[in-house]
């Protein structure tokens, strides 16, 4: 696929590094010579200095045969630009736009064809926000993730020392919680995957990826981890874009707390919220952590734009005493070097909000993608089309399927139906199916089983 990436910043690098795996043709334009030659030094890819929304770049991008056009420059206005010229003077079939203002976002006659011609929109502020929010309600979870519309979850867990499983085979999961039907569909133990069947036994530390119909999920991760007490107390450090968001989400359920160095921001922020408590400081200040009851916190988050900022306010505040603490953390390394630390959940914010990106470049009807592990995994949602004839996974057992390794195929959904995979469940056209992939190598496999010959067309 050939892919035009506009702007190489912190999201259009990530976006990047993930496909550019695939053996995708991708070319990244940007008007920073220096954050291009950091892409071209890392990956195989065609980098071009120049303003994303003026044609004369786009031509010279290649965006005449382009098959996507991904537009992820800091401005709005230069992605909503460069949507509409990708659409009226190239004829590029696809185009994605990272848009930030909400103006823009609920507005469907900018958006859509008679506007800027933007197929999917997205608000990276916004898709983080909903990510943290997801762990505030599932505490005990390092991940959680939906599909098929909310009705299935894929909850990443922990294992801890004693809990009922542990010690135990995965199979005797079915005689602790009797009448739910639940599969765990990986696990990686010591940072190596592990395709779990039924003899496989869970160890203490094990990150276990369980799938189960949402109403089911709290039974399943109680098997696995010691149920936390609810969040009551939350603090955000950093009142940008997404401290305001995760205060307004939060404020009316949870006593929120958010700590802004900068004095008018925190005007701006005690205007725009409504409950919660706005305090103007610094949160790797010891003292103002003190004052505010840092022990007493159920979740400690830190958002601010500055990844040391964010590390180490979360470990003061752990090593002060707050229950559980978050950090937002930009730089990869970091992430794989402080996660299952002191700091709970490290977040990189590309690798959370690439998943809408990736479903728009996954061969066959994908609806919806999730990015696992820091991006060494992956969680999809396909739609089954075709019959037997033309389909290799219409109309056949789950057992007579060539997966790759350690590919699982994880649920089905069928119309409101929720059905956990067993290696009998027979798949049907226009099934959702949930399948969990360990080895991103494997993905253009797992793709060509769900696409359709051309003797069905």
């Amino acid at each position: 696929m050939k892919i035009i990436i506009l702007g190489a910043g912190q999201v259009g690098a990530s976006v990047a590094e993930s496909l550019v795996s695939e053996q995708n043709d991708i070319t990244v334009v940007d008007v920073d010579p220096t954050r291009l030659r950091a892409l071209q030094d890392r990956f195989d890819l065609r980098t071009l200095v120049g303003s994303a929304s003026h044609p004369s770049v786009l031509a010279e991008a290649g965006a005449a045969d382009a098959d996507l056009l991904i537009a992820v420059t800091q401005s709005d206005e230069t992605n909503l630009v460069a949507c509409k010229v990708a659409a009226r003077m190239f004829n590029v079939p696809r185009r994605v736009a990272r848009i930030r203002a909400t103006d823009f976002l609920n507005d469907e006659k900018v958006l859509g064809p008679e506007g800027f011609d933007v197929d999917l929109s997205i608000c990276p502020e916004q898709v983080l926000t909903d990510y943290i929010v997801k762990l505030v309600e599932f505490p005990e979870a390092l991940q959680v993730l939906d599909f098929a519309d909310g009705r299935v979850s894929l909850v990443a867990v922990r294992s801890y020392m004693g809990g009922p499983l542990v010690g135990r085979q995965l199979k005797d999961l079915r005689q602790h919680i009797p009448g739910v039907d639940t599969r765990v569909v990986a696990i990686f133990r010591r940072d190596r995957a592990i395709v779990p069947d039924g003899d496989t036994v869970i160890e203490v530390g094990d990150e276990v990826f369980c799938l189960a119909p949402e109403k089911h999920i709290r039974r399943v991760m109680r098997e696995l981890r010691r149920m936390d007490r609810p969040v009551k107390r939350v603090m955000v450090a950093g009142g940008g874009n997404i401290g305001l968001r995760l205060a307004r989400a939060l404020e009316n359920d949870y006593s929120v707390r958010v700590v802004e160095h900068n004095k008018r921001r925190c005007e701006m922020l005690a205007a725009k919220v409504n409950r919660a408590l706005v305090l103007n400081g610094d949160a790797t200040d010891e003292e103002l952590l003190e004052q505010e009851n840092i022990a007493e916190m159920d979740l400690f988050v830190a958002v601010t734009n500055d990844d040391e900022h964010n590390i180490m306010s979360a470990l003061l505040a752990k090593r002060m005493g707050a229950r559980r603490v978050v950090a937002l953390i930009n730089r990869r390394s970091y992430v794989d070097l402080l996660q299952s630390g002191e700091i709970d959940i490290a977040i990189s914010p590309a690798q959370a909000t690439i998943g809408k990106l990736l479903a728009h470049v996954r061969r066959g009807d994908v609806v919806s993608v999730h990015s696992l592990r820091r991006g060494a995994a992956e969680a999809l949602e396909a739609v089954v089309h075709g019959d037997r004839e033309s389909c290799r996974v219409t109309g056949r057992r789950i057992d007579e399927i060539d997966l790759p390794a350690g590919t699982t195929i994880g649920a089905l959904v069928r119309g409101d139906e929720v059905i956990m995979a067993h290696h009998d469940s027979v798949i049907q056209a226009e099934d959702h199916v949930i399948v969990f992939v360990a080895d991103k190598k494997t993905l253009p496999r797992v793709e060509k089983l769900f696409q359709v010959g051309v003797r069905f067309l």
